[in-house]
């Protein structure tokens, strides 16, 4: 059994990462749930958890380029493409949150919130979570003016700030409206929000 889920779709920078995690036996791992919910303490912990217990794992990503081009959803599967090919196990079945992933070798169920229904899922969703978060980290030393160590390339008011007044990083999305059209005077003045 394959859970497969990613993580970065709403961010306005950064790529979206997508994991797939194999399992042999069912996942019980205590305070597992969808990435989102579950703070970045825990989330770590989890996430080195879920590996030593899955018979295999891989990661995959598109880069803000291939969003721009491709669009987010477009992206979004072919990071998932790119984790399940990473493999060095076949699985029986592949467990997908809410999409079906093109050309998947393998028989696949795409669940909506599945990685707050399927324990193979989330845990998928937190070992994305925990790659992409310390690749964001990283990036932070690079661009330390949007903030993204703090923000994971969410748009946050510093973040948009600090886009209004500089442009867009070279990991910034282009096509997101908000790295688009960066003019934000209103809220360099503090008066709205």
């Amino acid at each position: 059994m394959c859970g497969v889920d990613e993580v970065g779709r709403g961010p306005l920078a950064g790529p979206v990462v997508a994991c797939a995690v194999v399992i042999d036996q069912p996942l019980y791992v205590e305070f597992l749930d969808d990435s989102k919910t579950v703070t970045e303490l825990r989330r770590t912990a989890l996430a080195d958890t879920i590996r030593s217990k899955a018979v295999g794992f891989a990661l995959g990503w598109a880069t803000p380029d291939e969003i721009d081009r491709v669009n987010i959803l477009g992206a979004s599967k072919l990071a998932m493409g790119r984790a399940l090919a990473g493999l060095a196990v076949n699985p029986d079945q592949v467990l997908v949150d809410a999409v079906r992933i093109p050309q998947c070798p393998f028989p696949q169920l795409a669940i909506v919130d599945g990685d707050a229904k399927s324990a193979v899922i989330a845990a998928a969703s937190i070992v994305a979570k925990v790659f992409r978060d310390r690749w964001m980290d990283q990036c932070h030393s690079l661009y330390p003016d949007y903030g993204f160590a703090q923000n994971k390339g969410y748009a946050t008011l510093e973040h948009l700030r600090a886009l209004a007044s500089r442009g867009p990083s070279p990991i910034h999305r282009r096509t997101f409206a908000p790295v688009l059209q960066p003019s934000f005077d209103f809220l360099l003045d503090g008066t709205a929000l």
